[in-house]
Formats: C-alpha cells, structure tokens, sequence
C-alpha cells in the first residue's frame, strides 16, 4: 500500500471514475481511445499531484482508477479531466465530432461515477468498534 505526502497530511484516496459520452455516442474507436489516454497521460504536466493508475476507454465511456489528494474536490477534478480532453478532442478530430455533435456541444454527457477503492467496509467497522480495547504495543490498522 503506497502512501502519498505532502505539507501535513499523508493519504491514499484512491477513486474509480467513470464517465460517458454524449448521447452513448460510440466515438472512442481505438485511434480516438489512444489519443484520449495520452491526454489524460498529460494532464499530469499541470497537476503533479494527480495519480493515473489505470486508464480504460470503451467506445462510450471511460474509467478511471485515480489517486486524489484530499485538498481536491473530486469533482473538480472530474470536471477539469472531462473539459480538457472534451477540448482536446474536438481539436484533433474535428470533423468526427461535428458529424456525431452537430449543436458543437462538449463531447461528454453531464454527470460521473465515482466510488472510493481500498480497504472493505469490514475491515473499517472492526477497526473502529475495536478502537480504546486492550493495546499490544503500538495499535495498527492490519490489513
């Protein structure tokens, strides 16, 4: 389990976004897909902070398993994620899009998926109804 620092905090918010296309539109064919996951590759110029784990592209939709600091609001995140590769796409494929998107719209639909990932629901409430009983030495979350 990697630990993340920074000023104050030590974290591991891992997220699974996902988000659609407008329309369920099947854009994302593999030359579409593959310029799509280098834009999301680079976006890690401008947000160092930003952890791409794994990046999946479906004709329609895309996931994403994501380390987060905890001073970003994840739908920031999402938000900016979505208008940057929206950009990038109708700019390296314009007439694609205009042909899928006439109105010149963004490419995806309103709204996201997000779930945290990381250690179960069970192994939480244990811990913490456990917490103050009996300590061997120092107390440690196992997982």
């Amino acid at each position: 389990m990697k630990l993340h620092r920074q000023a104050h905090v030590v974290y591991k918010t891992q997220y699974h976004l996902v988000w659609v296309t407008r329309y369920r539109r099947k854009i994302l064919v593999p030359g579409v897909a593959e310029y799509l996951k280098k834009v999301l590759r680079s976006v890690r110029e401008f947000h160092p902070d930003w952890f791409l784990e794994e990046i999946g592209v479906d004709r329609d939709h895309v996931h994403l398993h994501m380390v987060i600091p905890p001073k970003y609001a994840v739908s920031r995140v999402v938000e900016t994620l979505k208008s940057v590769t929206s950009r990038q796409l109708k700019e390296k494929f314009p007439h694609m899009i205009r042909k899928v998107y006439w109105d010149g719209g963004g490419v995806w639909a309103r709204g996201f998926f997000a779930s945290t990932v990381g250690i179960n629901e069970a192994t939480i409430r244990h811990y913490v109804q456990h917490q103050g009983e009996q300590e061997t030495g120092q107390a440690q979350l196992e997982l």
